[in-house]
């Protein structure tokens, strides 16, 4: 077959097409506009490049239509031409986004449309989206905005920075209301919240997971708070690896409580093991963090009877956080830790 006819092929059958045949499902809640998460039971593949392309955020692979077919049925390349030839005309139900007329990419570096945007401040729309919705603590999101981690992205939403080793801006994860992202042209390493130099290193999925799981345990004394923004990139292994060398240093697995959130735990595993430090799984008691500290939350206001006007505002003379409530395994054994926290 030519190439030309080849380019043809990949114009006319998209990545979607070859996942939805393959038993692939559209998650819409944890999809953009810019990247389209499909789950098959355990396994996930992120289609991106408006259909075109895709790659799998727990591995390095990742390509074109023909080399998904590969990916997925083990077959060559002669062999994935006529299987994606078949699907032509083929119109999975899943939606296929397309960046919107006009949208242009920034010319801006990626440090220089970091630095334009504003910090978050009381009473600002990223504020209130993060102590509001997100039931986050105002301590936590006052220490954030300190360490230089957070800011105020379009329409009341969140940027929160991945940065290099070096402490260089490299993206920022992106969360809204009605938006989840990450930055264009950006490259995801990792979202850090807490000491540099800490020993225990806690890695989460989502920013805003990490912000939580921080304020659950009251931002824990000697404790770096971590998040991939979903992703493993060569990156992302080489910046946890520096961290997990210190002497000392343990790692926890405190990503979400699904089949998702156990590879990652997998994969952190078997980092730990390589370079030979501690290890730790901590599951959030609901799907992740933050949705944890919402049921946390609300069970608070309950319990004082809706006295509170102001999400987490705190009262004269309120200092630290209330202890921890003990926690239960599924079979209602108390199993100690931070609210609903249960450890492998």
């Amino acid at each position: 077959m030519k190439r030309e006819d080849i380019e043809n092929l990949k114009n006319q059958v998209g990545c979607a097409a070859v996942l939805e045949t393959a038993g692939f499902a559209l998650d819409a809640k944890e999809s953009t506009p810019r990247a389209g998460k499909f789950r098959r039971g355990s396994d996930i593949i992120i289609v991106t490049h408006e259909g075109r392309g895709w790659f799998d955020p727990l591995s390095d692979d990742k390509g074109d239509v023909f080399s998904l077919v590969s990916h997925l049925d083990h077959v060559g390349f002669a062999e994935g031409l006529e299987r994606v030839a078949a699907l032509i005309g083929f119109q999975p139900s899943a939606p296929v986004w397309s960046r919107a007329t006009g949208e242009r990419t920034p010319g801006a570096s990626v440090a220089e449309r970091w630095e334009q945007r504003r910090r978050p401040w009381r009473g600002s729309a990223t504020w209130e989206y993060l102590c509001g919705e997100r039931c986050l603590l105002p301590r936590v999101v006052l220490s954030a905005i300190d360490q230089g981690t957070l800011r105020e992205g379009p329409y009341g939403s969140m940027w929160a920075a991945h940065t290099d080793a070096d402490g260089a801006i490299t993206g920022w994860e992106e969360r809204g209301a009605e938006w989840r992202g990450f930055a264009t042209g950006g490259a995801k390493i990792l979202f850090r919240f807490g000491a540099a130099g800490s020993s225990r290193i806690c890695v989460t999925e989502a920013a805003i997971d990490a912000m939580s799981l921080a304020a659950v345990e009251g931002i824990r004394e000697g404790t770096l708070y971590l998040s991939t923004g979903g992703g493993w990139s060569p990156n992302t292994e080489a910046a946890l690896k520096l961290l997990i060398t210190l002497p000392g240093a343990e790692l926890v697995a405190a990503t979400d409580a699904n089949s998702q959130g156990d590879a990652y735990a997998g994969r952190l595993r078997a980092l730990a093991n390589e370079v030979g430090c501690t290890w730790q799984r901590l599951r959030p008691p609901a799907g992740d963090w933050n949705e944890a500290l919402q049921q946390r939350e609300k069970k608070n206001r309950e319990r004082q009877g809706g006295k509170r006007g102001v999400p987490h505002a705190r009262r004269p003379g309120q200092g630290k956080l209330r202890p921890a409530e003990p926690a239960l395994d599924p079979v209602g054994r108390d199993v100690g830790g931070a609210v609903g926290v249960m450890k492998d």
